[in-house]
């Protein structure tokens, strides 16, 4: 069997659900609307059901209608899929790369990677997007980035586990949760500020951390701007370990005496956008920022033992 209806059809359908009426769909495609109208109507006739249904001077999908717009879609992403990707083996080594990483994974790591890769490819650029949670999300479903380390594998991808990170509860030494001088409860945090990063999403956006249970918050864009804030005293927060090595070392920030809660786990993964056309540069600093990660690994595995909570 053969498609009854060709990719430029299903297009006319998305487009005037998406532009908002057959006129605004005309203009966006260069088509006449008549063009248009006669490509719906010829879906509608071919699968013997109705698409549209005319509700004073707009078209409204009907629930039918509702399931076609999906799946063609999904169908026109695939194909555009499909051309980039032939595309980006056809060309070679492309001559850029764009990774999102959550902002928890280690700037320093990340950055080892990037020199190491410049080595290799020194003509081809990196476009960095340090994101939080649904933004992260948001730019692999895009397809705005080649590959992502993320905190969690959306819907509908594949990812490679790439390391476990260790989050600690901190603040100031002269942080009043400090002068308690006793194990902490959550109802004993719920009286001070909490620290957290802003979700980078445009769309159900929330805010990082899994705990949010304290009344008053100060809301940043970046972990060093709170790790900051930290010093000052102005909060607390759960931040990965390896990110505040060093001001537990010089003792800026301390660990929360918390009863239960004081240290919490996160899983990342690398996630590529598309896994079967990830294109030869993506593919390359995706192998090396592995390897760095599995050396990072191995030595926050020999520093366990000093850990200020062991």
């Amino acid at each position: 069997m053969h498609p009854k209806i060709s990719l430029e059809q299903w297009r006319a359908l998305a487009t005037v659900v998406e532009a908002g009426g057959y006129a605004q769909a005309s203009e966006q495609l260069h088509k006449t609307q008549s063009s248009i109208s006669y490509a719906v109507q010829k879906i509608e006739r071919l699968l013997g059901l109705k698409a549209f249904t005319i509700e004073g001077r707009k078209a409204v999908l009907t629930p039918a209608g509702q399931v076609l717009y999906r799946r063609a879609r999904a169908l026109l992403d695939e194909a555009l899929a499909l051309e980039q990707g032939a595309a980006s083996l056809a060309a070679g080594w492309e001559p850029e790369v764009r990774l999102a990483a959550e902002i928890v994974y280690p700037t320093w790591a990340l950055l080892r990677g990037f020199a190491r890769f410049a080595e290799e490819q020194p003509q081809t650029r990196i476009q960095l997007y340090e994101s939080v949670l649904g933004g992260t999300d948001e730019l692999l479903i895009e397809r705005r980035v080649d590959f992502a380390i993320v905190a969690h594998v959306p819907p509908g991808f594949v990812g490679d586990a790439l390391m476990r990170m260790r989050f600690i509860a901190a603040a100031h030494p002269d942080h009043p949760l400090h002068r308690l001088g006793r194990e902490l409860d959550y109802r004993d945090l719920r009286q001070y500020r909490q620290l957290v990063i802003r979700d980078t999403a445009q769309q159900r956006v929330r805010e990082a951390g899994s705990w949010q249970g304290a009344e008053q918050r100060y809301t940043f864009s970046n972990k060093a701007t709170s790790i900051a804030a930290a010093r000052m005293g102005l909060g607390f927060s759960w931040y990965p370990e390896e990110t505040i090595r060093t001001e537990m070392a010089e003792g800026s920030l301390k660990p929360l005496p918390l009863r239960e809660g004081r240290e919490r786990f996160a899983q990342l993964y690398l996630v590529f956008a598309d896994r079967d056309y990830p294109g030869r540069a993506a593919w390359r600093l995706g192998e090396i920022i592995r390897d760095t990660t599995a050396t990072l690994c191995s030595q926050e595995a020999a520093a366990r033992p000093a850990s200020p909570l062991s």
